[in-house]
């Protein structure tokens, strides 16, 4: 029987990771899922996750999410013998991914001139809140100040009250799945030309790009669209509605499901009310709409609201909680957190990427590494550091 640690897809791949915080420790932790050997340099102190809670014991659990499946080692990036052997491993490397401010890597003499030089195959991926580039390159940035900048703040919240961020790092996340999927477009071009490439990913540009319909009412239609609360912007009935016990959420697109939706709420005759005719006309008139939706739903639980909606094939739910999301029999059968091992801890459950891939179980992790823990796998004659 084939051991599925040795089948994964990217076994054999080798990534340096220099990354801290969130934005490039996620995008490696989904290789890192998936087989990629992948070695955090970090300095004495470590990286900065190591030291947020929550906390087990010592142990920080955010940097065990973020960091599964590592190695880790400690090198000192101003020290000239550290750096002499640190270009040793850069030889036999496919991936560099950093995340320092633009110019950093390059005073250091890390820049993607000096290791293409050592690895001409070399895929160097940098990740900065603005880019390497344009009039911002060289401001700092936080996840926070990406969505305040990016517009998703203001597309966030009630009409009538302030923009409010989102409920996760989403432009970290954001720029780490685009580092991901960038590397993987240069390594496929590498097995075609035998060059690596540089590679610059901007976590702005890739919160911007993550919200494509605002950028289509915004740079194709040349409007200024804002925030709509739990309406969506365009369609209706397509948001949050209030029943006897609670709220369901409903997404009724085209006038199939209207008219199906209809039936269900016993209002089959409203298809041929010019104000509900289409769906640009239904937005025009959702208060109206919403009036019918929730005389019908005000007379029935949630339970029994879902369940006729889905029996008619109308898409509707619960609103969960991020708990009541995490323990469903959805995801518990989709496996998108599975256990890992930790020398210490114990077993932890831990999220990871979420893309099945025929033949390969899931799971079959490690946990993430202590500091310093495979100095001597990758550095065998270097002195010890203290970590």
């Amino acid at each position: 029987m084939t051991d599925p640690a040795q089948s994964q897809p990217l076994n054999g791949l080798r990534i340096l990771d220099f990354t801290r915080v969130l934005a490039g420790p996620y995008c490696t932790a989904l290789l890192a899922d998936i087989g990629a050997e992948v070695i955090k340099i970090e300095s004495a102190s470590g990286d900065d996750y190591r030291h947020i809670g929550p906390f087990r014991g010592d142990e920080s659990l955010l940097f065990q999410s973020i960091n599964r499946g590592k190695k880790s080692v400690v090198l000192n990036l101003k020290d000239p013998d550290d750096l002499t052997h640190l270009k040793d491993v850069v030889a036999t490397s496919d991936v560099v991914v950093e995340n320092f401010r633009p110019g950093v890597m390059q005073r250091l003499g890390l820049g993607y001139d000096a290791l293409s030089a050592i690895n001409p195959g070399l895929v160097y991926v940098s990740i900065s809140g603005f880019g390497q580039t344009g009039p911002d390159a060289d401001k700092p940035a936080y996840d926070m100040i990406v969505q305040a900048l990016s517009g998703l703040m203001e597309m966030t919240g009630e009409p009538d009250t302030p923009p409010t961020m989102s409920g996760e790092a989403i432009g970290d996340v954001a720029g780490g799945i685009f580092a991901a999927w960038s590397m993987m477009v240069a390594l496929f071009d590498r097995t075609r030309t035998g060059k690596g490439r540089y590679i610059d990913v901007s976590l702005l540009d890739s919160l911007m790009a993550m919200m494509p319909i605002v950028a289509c009412r915004t740079v194709t239609a040349g409007g200024d669209p804002t925030r709509t609360g739990n309406r969506h912007a365009l369609s209706a009935p397509f948001g949050v509605y209030s029943c006897r016990n609670g709220s369901f959420a409903l997404a009724v697109l085209n006038n199939q499901i209207f008219q199906r939706f209809l039936n269900v709420i016993g209002a089959p005759d409203l298809i041929d009310e010019p104000r509900f005719s289409t769906d640009e006309n239904r937005r025009a008139n959702e208060v109206e709409l919403a009036v019918h939706i929730e005389s019908w739903a005000s007379k029935l639980t949630l339970r029994e609201v879902i369940d006729a909606l889905n029996a008619a094939g109308v898409p509707a739910s619960e609103l969960r909680s991020a708990k009541e999301a995490w323990t469903s029999p959805g995801t518990k059968a989709r496996q998108l957190a599975t256990p890992v091992d930790h020398p210490t801890l114990g077993r932890l459950n831990i999220f990871e990427q979420p893309v099945h891939f025929a033949g390969l179980p899931r799971g079959n992790r490690h946990p993430a590494p202590a500091l310093g823990a495979n100095q001597h796998d990758y550095f065998p004659e270097q002195p010890a550091k203290e970590v």
